[in-house]
C-alpha cells in the first residue's frame, strides 16, 4: 500500500463509520422489536435515552460519510502523479479492479446517508417520534452496505503499487473502447442535449408546481432522481468536452484539477444535494398523514424541493455558462 496522508485518513474515517454503523444498526434492531411509545417500561425509558445519543452520533457519522466521496475522489486524483499512464483520478481508479467499484459504492451510500439525515431530522420533528422504527430499518438496510465499501477500499488501497502501468482518462473514456465507459461517452451528443434540457425543463416544471401547489410531490421526486443519472451521463457525453474544448476527452475527473478552478467539486456536489433533496421529497410522501407531522412535513418538503431546484439550477447555470462563454463548438446544428 502507498502510504499517503489522503490513504490513511480515509481508512481511519471508514473504520469509525463502519464500527459506529454496525453498532447503530444492532441498537436498531431493539428499537424494530421492542420500541412502544406507549409503554412505561424500564425496556422503553432506556431505548429512548439512547435513541437520543445514538441518532445525533450517526448524523455526524453520515455526514463524515458524505465528506468522504470528496476526500476519496481527491485523494485518487493527487495519486495520478505515482503511477505511469495516469492523467488524473480515472488512471489511479483504474490502477486495480477495487478502485471503481469503491467510487459508484460510495456515491450510491452518500445518497443513501443523505436520505437517513433527512428521515433522521423528520423524526425528531414530531413529539411521538413516528418514524423511528422505520429509520431503523432504513440503517439495517444502509449498514451492510458501508461495511462492504470500506472493505472494498482497503483492497483497493491495498492493491496499489507504484510500479502498475494503468491507462489515461483518455483511452478509458475513448469511443473506440468496448467498455461500460466507452459507452457513456459515445451516446449521441444530439440524443444527451436532448436529454439534458428535457429533464431540465421537466424538473423545474414539477418542482414549481409542488412548491407552490402541493402536487405532484412524487413526480417531482422521480424526475429529480431520473435528473441526477442523465446529467451525470450528459456531463461525461458532452458537457465536460466544453470544459477541455476537446472534443474527443470525455473525462470527469480532469475538471477537478487547478487548472479548470476545481469547478469539478461544485458540480459533483451539487448533483449530490440535488438528487438527495429530491428523493427526500417522495421519501416522506407516505407520512403526510402522521398527525404529529401533519403541520411540519409540508414545510420539511417544500424546503427540499427549494434545495434540489437550486442545486439543480446551480449545475446548469455551471454547465450552460460554460457553453456559451467558450468559443469551442460541437457542430452538431
Amino acid at each position: 500500500m502507498i502510504l499517503h496522508p489522503g490513504i490513511m485518513a480515509l481508512i481511519l474515517v471508514s473504520l469509525l463509520i463502519s464500527g459506529m454503523v454496525l453498532y447503530a444498526a444492532f441498537f436498531g434492531i431493539q428499537i424494530v422489536r421492542q420500541w412502544d411509545m406507549q409503554s412505561g417500561s424500564e425496556t422503553q425509558l432506556g431505548l429512548e435515552r439512547r435513541t437520543y445519543l445514538i441518532s445525533t452520533l450517526l448524523s455526524y457519522i453520515l455526514a463524515f460519510q458524505i465528506s468522504s466521496l470528496f476526500l476519496y475522489i481527491y485523494t485518487a486524483d493527487s495519486l495520478h502523479r505515482l503511477f505511469v499512464g495516469a492523467m488524473c483520478a480515472a488512471g489511479s481508479l483504474y490502477v486495480n479492479p477495487y478502485g471503481y467499484p469503491t467510487f459508484l459504492l460510495k456515491i450510491f451510500n452518500c445518497i443513501l446517508a443523505g436520505l437517513w439525515l433527512i428521515f433522521n431530522y423528520t423524526d425528531n420533528q414530531a413529539y411521538d417520534y413516528p418514524l423511528i422504527k422505520k429509520k431503523y430499518v432504513m440503517l439495517l438496510i444502509l449498514a451492510p452496505l458501508i461495511v462492504t465499501e470500506s472493505v472494498i477500499q482497503v483492497l483497493y488501497f491495498l492493491g496499489l503499487k507504484g510500479d502498475v502501468i494503468t491507462s489515461c482518462c483518455g483511452s478509458l473514456f475513448s469511443t473506440d473502447r468496448d467498455s461500460v465507459t466507452s459507452d457513456l461517452a459515445a451516446v449521441p451528443v444530439k440524443w444527451a442535449m436532448a436529454g439534458f434540457y428535457g429533464c431540465l425543463i421537466l424538473t423545474f416544471f414539477l418542482g414549481i408546481v409542488y412548491w407552490t401547489k402541493g402536487k405532484l410531490g412524487c413526480l417531482f421526486s422521480w424526475a429529480s432522481g431520473i435528473s441526477f443519472l442523465v446529467f451525470s451521463l450528459c456531463f461525461i457525453s458532452f458537457i465536460s468536452l466544453y470544459f477541455y474544448e476537446l472534443p474527443t476527452h470525455h473525462c470527469p475527473f480532469c475538471v477537478l484539477q487547478k487548472e479548470y478552478g476545481y469547478v469539478g467539486y461544485l458540480i459533483y456536489a451539487t448533483l449530490l444535494f440535488g438528487v438527495v433533496s429530491g428523493l427526500g421529497v417522495g421519501l416522506l410522501m407516505p407520512f403526510k398523514e402522521v398527525t404529529s407531522l401533519s403541520h411540519k412535513l409540508p414545510l420539511i418538503q417544500h424546503r427540499l424541493t427549494l434545495v434540489c431546484l437550486v442545486s439543480y439550477l446551480l449545475f446548469a447555470v455551471i454547465s450552460i455558462g460554460r457553453m456559451v462563454s467558450t468559443d469551442f463548438t460541437l457542430g452538431i446544428f
